[in-house]
């Protein structure tokens, strides 16, 4: 499983690299990952320093630390 969340944690990398900021919804669906495996990997790029989470929930925006 921790493979699997890092694996997915670089598509969303590369996916915001390319497509910057967006909310969670949008990067499951675009990812086409399960929502709770996004979830994990985002929180692995957060943790590391990698992303940045603004607004509220349920509908955070996701984007990279510059």
């Amino acid at each position: 499983m921790i493979t699997e969340i890092g694996i997915v944690a670089g598509e969303i990398w590369h996916y915001l690299d390319n497509n910057g900021t967006n909310n969670l919804d949008v990067i499951a669906k675009q990812i086409d990952k399960p929502k709770d495996l996004v979830l994990m990997s985002i929180g692995w790029l957060a943790r590391e320093g990698h992303v940045v989470l603004d607004g509220e929930q349920p509908n955070y925006r996701v984007s990279l630390r510059k």
